[in-house]
């Protein structure tokens, strides 16, 4: 079997192509996804660890 083969109309290649590059975009958004909540995870992290510093550092005053 060729992938370059027509089947009436349709062209395999094409189509294999088309889902390769619509695969790749699907990627590239999950990954920005991804990483906007990521970071915003990491960024309550840090807050709540900065406040119980500040409760730290307050207590041996």
């Amino acid at each position: 079997m060729f992938l370059l083969s027509a089947v009436g109309s349709w062209n395999f290649g094409d189509i294999i192509a088309q889902l390769f590059f619509f695969l790749i975009l699907i990627a590239v958004v999950v990954g920005i996804v991804t990483y906007v909540m990521t970071a915003k995870q990491r960024n309550r992290q840090l807050d709540r660890m900065e406040q119980k510093l500040e409760k730290l550092i307050k207590r041996e005053e």
